[in-house]
């Protein structure tokens, strides 16, 4: 566990833990979205001065980044074990259900960070939007090869192609995350999943 050191307004120096701090600046970028995280209210949740952000993680835009990290290791790390499956459908059903049970925890914030920051329109967040849209892609590429493996397999109807039915799913999956951002229930989300996989154009 890494600490870093900053001084107090008395001249004190305390040490904080650089992790725990970059877990509560996550909470807050998924809360609100880059553009809506103030830095007071980052330094407020992660219990530090700006100097001791700057010092510990750099600027703004760099503690996103790391927290944008954190998020793909430890709240999307499903979506990994979810190409994994062996059928184009269970690929379908791991990512949903895995969705699923994220937006279904109590402890942590609804809605989908990359999907919320992904919209940021500033200035200022140009970049930010570059990023979260070049790993979405990054995402969706790694969708698409794996259902490319499933069309070779015959799995797909010949109507479709890997690329299609990646985005179908894709648009699946924010549909999810955006829906419970906007309060849905557990009960109304699990039914979107149910008649999603109900609908599901493979076996």
């Amino acid at each position: 566990m890494e600490t870093a050191t900053y001084t107090t307004a008395k001249g004190r120096p305390r040490e904080f833990c650089v992790d725990e701090a970059l877990a509560q600046a996550l909470r807050v970028f998924w809360s609100k979205g880059y553009e809506g995280a103030s830095l007071t209210d980052l330094t407020d949740a992660m219990g530090i001065t700006r100097p001791s952000l700057y010092a510990a993680f750099g600027n703004k835009e760099a503690l996103f980044r790391k927290a944008l990290d954190l998020y793909e290791r430890e709240k999307l790390c499903y979506m990994a074990q979810a190409l994994d499956a062996p059928t184009a459908r269970g690929v379908a059903e791991r990512l949903l259900r895995g969705a699923l049970e994220m937006q279904a925890s109590d402890c942590e914030p609804r809605g989908c960070l990359r999907v919320i920051s992904s919209v940021a329109c500033g200035v200022e967040a140009e970049s930010i939007r570059d990023e979260v849209i070049a790993r979405r892609k990054s995402s969706s590429d790694a969708l698409i090869a794996r259902f490319e493996k499933a069309e070779a397999a015959g799995e797909l109807p010949e109507h479709m192609n890997a690329e299609a039915l990646s985005g179908y799913l894709v648009a699946l999956l924010q549909g999810l995350a955006l829906q419970a951002g906007a309060g849905a229930s557990f009960e109304e989300l699990e039914r979107l999943v149910e008649t999603s996989l109900s609908v599901w154009p493979t076996k």
